[in-house]
């Protein structure tokens, strides 16, 4: 029998086509629909991002104004859903409240022919963080709060139900381009996923969800946690460093650093460590910022390691005032727009994805009675 060639995690394997993003691996950039991640996070917002991923252009002014108010009138929860999120315990993972949350709608407002085609995606994108807040809100603080507000963005929507009033201007601005820079990454595994699903045509809430199931993982989604839990068991560089050499000498996991595609720097990596040094700087702090950048210092000298966006990621929403378990699903609520766009180019040009595997089993065996 032929033997394809085979692949390790199908490394280097060229997947599919995509006109939503390029990861540059030889010129460590990042594009999406042509745009550089740069300017997007200088100069755009996340509805200007979502809109360009979703629909292929930037939005005129014009239209960019309607796609907000229309976001802000799809924030709303239906009484059903909320008694689901009610009922899910206090002690469960955030991710998995988002994937239920996500189903549960799926049942509520199911996917139609006769639905606009960017309607799903636009009601995940307004609805994921009032889902993770009402049931956050409710099992911490015992209210039932409401989950649609007048905030122009995500971003503000988020911090205003998270801390119950005015979110700053800088925090806001803050996690509006953290919003930005995870929005999309290409073939990652969890895009992957949804795009699998997608080929076998079931609805949008299944691909999602599965979407979400993959982000889960700690090897995709969960390295800026893991990053601010390593970062805070330190009490000042000289112990991080100390502690960090030790991690390295029993060949332990460090999170946060390197790459799949990117070999010598992730782009995303410096904008989001300048706002996490602008917001340290806003908060007097003097442990938090600092171990963070020792711990950067001895990767690269020990490893010659870089961080990812995971990394200072960690702190920025930090010096935020969000807890770290919901760092993960912010990652959703942002990587919903990339997802859903890669979802409908996935329709759009439809082939079933089904890879071969490399047999490595016992040879045929003769049956005995």
């Amino acid at each position: 029998m032929s033997q394809a060639t085979k692949s390790e995690g199908l490394a280097g394997v060229i997947a599919g086509d995509s006109a939503i993003c390029l990861c540059g691996a030889e010129e460590e950039s990042l594009l999406y629909r042509g745009y550089a991640i740069e300017d997007l996070a200088e100069h755009s917002t996340f509805e200007e991002t979502a809109w360009l991923l979703l629909r292929g252009s930037l939005p005129t002014q014009e239209e960019l104004k309607n796609y907000k108010n229309e976001l802000k009138g799809l924030r709303y929860l239906p009484s059903s859903l909320k008694k689901v999120l009610e009922e899910i315990p206090a002690d469960a993972n955030m991710m998995d409240v988002l994937r239920t949350g996500c189903s549960m709608l799926g049942h509520l407002e199911p996917e139609s022919s006769e639905l606009p085609k960017f309607a799903v995606a636009d009601r995940l994108i307004a609805s994921f963080p009032s889902m993770l807040l009402y049931w956050y809100k409710f099992h911490t603080e015992g209210k039932r709060i409401d989950a649609a507000t007048d905030e122009e963005s995500a971003a503000g929507h988020f911090l205003r139900l998270l801390l119950d009033k005015e979110p700053d201007e800088i925090h806001r601005r803050c996690l509006d381009v953290s919003l930005i820079l995870y929005a999309e990454h290409e073939f990652n595994a969890s895009t992957f996923t949804v795009r699998t699903i997608a080929s076998t045509l079931p609805d949008f809430y299944s691909c999602i969800c599965g979407g979400i199931g993959a982000l889960r993982g700690p090897l995709h989604g969960g390295a800026n946690e893991a990053a601010m839990e390593l970062i805070e068991s330190f009490d000042t560089p000289e112990a991080a460093e100390e502690g960090i050499l030790e991690m390295l000498k029993k060949k332990q996991l460090i999170m946060g650093f390197g790459h799949r595609v990117y070999t010598t720097k992730d782009p995303r990596s410096d904008i989001i460590k300048k706002w996490a040094e602008k917001l340290a700087g806003m908060a007097g702090d003097k442990h938090i910022f600092p171990v963070s950048e020792r711990i950067d210092e001895v990767m690269r000298r020990e490893k010659n390691l870089f961080t990812n966006l995971d990394f200072y990621s960690a702190s920025a929403y930090h010096f935020c005032g969000i807890p770290t378990p919901m760092f993960t699903p912010i990652f959703v609520m942002s990587r919903i727009a990339g997802w859903s766009a890669h979802l409908l180019e996935q329709r759009d040009n439809n082939k079933l994805i089904r890879p071969l595997s490399r047999y490595i089993g016992p040879e045929q065996k003769q049956w005995k009675e």
